[in-house]
């Protein structure tokens, strides 16, 4: 789905846009980094696997998958990406996910366009839940998501594979009540 109006994250530098087909580059080029991917279900082999996700983003159906460009002002370069994946318009439900380069980890980015673009979906779209499925490894994102008020719910014993192997999720979530 087309997002126009995306929200404006508080970060000097960065700026937020629709993802489009011109980013697989710039997208490809950090998640093909092992530190990336260690502790996340991406499997891409090159940029080209990527392409399928467009669809999805530019289909007009409610429930599809919306993601936003995280765009360095001084290079214009997309250095991550944030957005909704199994959104449920019926339960008015989504999942967030978020990825960024390494060399912009550490600097409090993901925490605030996390809550940012939290609040923002809330608003724009109505949701009553969002919930962020964490690789139980993936300690980094899990504070990142606690950090802005998702709470912990509980484990997903062999929720996803990740690379072919059964992997467990912390499942968190923060309510449009909990605003």
């Amino acid at each position: 789905m087309r997002i126009h109006h995306p929200p404006v994250p508080e970060l000097p530098g960065i700026s937020l846009r629709q993802v489009e087909r011109s980013d697989i580059g710039a997208w490809y080029a950090y998640l093909r980094l092992p530190a990336v991917t260690e502790h996340t279900s991406w499997n891409l082999a090159s940029g080209d696997d990527l392409l399928p996700l467009f669809d999805a983003f530019e289909s007009p159906s409610a429930d599809s998958q919306r993601r936003l460009a995280v765009v360095d002002a001084r290079s214009g370069r997309m250095v991550g990406s944030i957005g909704f994946h199994t959104i449920s318009g019926v339960n008015r439900t989504a999942e967030i996910a978020y990825d960024l380069a390494p060399e912009y980890w550490g600097r409090g980015i993901a925490k605030a366009l996390c809550a940012t673009v939290t609040r923002w979906a809330f608003q724009e779209y109505g949701f009553i839940r969002i919930q962020a499925a964490v690789l139980e490894s993936n300690q980094a994102s899990a504070k990142v998501v606690q950090a802005c008020g998702y709470r912990h719910e509980g484990l997903l014993r062999s929720f996803r594979l990740v690379r072919g192997m059964p992997r467990d999720y912390a499942l968190y979530a923060r309510l449009a009540a909990d605003e």
